[in-house]
C-alpha cells in the first residue's frame, strides 16, 4: 500500500502543479507606455497637402510641448522637404486629431512619411527621447510612415 499512496501522491501533485502553471495569469500586464501616432490620412488642400494626424498620449504623463522634424519623400524616393510640425500639448491619456496643411507639396506624390527626430518632448516626469523611444506608429493611408 505504501507505494500505491505514493505514487497517488506524486500524480496529484503534478496533476495540480499543471493545472496552477497552465491557467493564465490573472492579472493583467500593464501595458508599456508610449505615444501613438497615427497617419490617419493625406489629402489634397487649396494650400497642397493637408496631413491628418490621431495621436494618443500613453505616456502616463502630460506632455507639455510635442514636436517633430518630419522629412516627405516623393514618388522617386528624393527628400522633397524637411519640417517641423508641432502638436502642442498632449494630456495624459488623451486622444486628438490634428491637421497640417503644407503648402505646395502635391498629395499623389508623396511616397514616405519619416519621423526624423523630435524636436521638442516636454512635460512633468517625461524623459526628452520619450517621445521617439516609445513612439508607436501607424497609416491608414497608401503612404509609408516611419522612423
Amino acid at each position: 500500500m505504501p507505494k500505491v499512496t505514493t505514487f497517488i501522491r506524486s500524480m496529484t501533485s503534478t496533476v495540480m502543479l499543471s493545472l496552477v502553471l497552465g491557467q493564465p495569469s490573472l492579472a493583467q500586464e500593464a501595458p508599456a507606455p508610449s505615444l501613438d501616432l497615427e497617419l490617419n490620412a493625406a489629402q489634397p488642400s487649396d494650400k497642397g497637402c493637408r496631413l491628418t494626424f490621431v495621436v494618443a498620449n500613453k505616456l502616463g504623463s502630460d506632455l507639455t510641448k510635442a514636436a517633430f522634424e518630419i522629412a516627405l519623400f516623393n514618388n522617386g524616393g528624393v527628400v522633397d522637404r524637411l519640417t517641423v510640425l508641432d502638436f502642442k500639448d498632449l494630456p495624459k491619456g488623451k486622444t486628438k486629431v490634428i491637421r497640417f496643411d503644407l503648402s505646395g507639396v502635391d498629395c499623389s506624390g508623396l511616397d514616405r512619411v519619416l519621423i526624423n527626430q523630435a524636436t521638442e518632448c516636454a512635460g512633468p516626469e517625461v524623459a526628452p527621447d520619450a517621445c521617439m523611444r516609445q513612439l508607436k506608429l501607424n497609416s491608414r493611408t497608401d503612404t509609408e510612415f516611419s522612423t
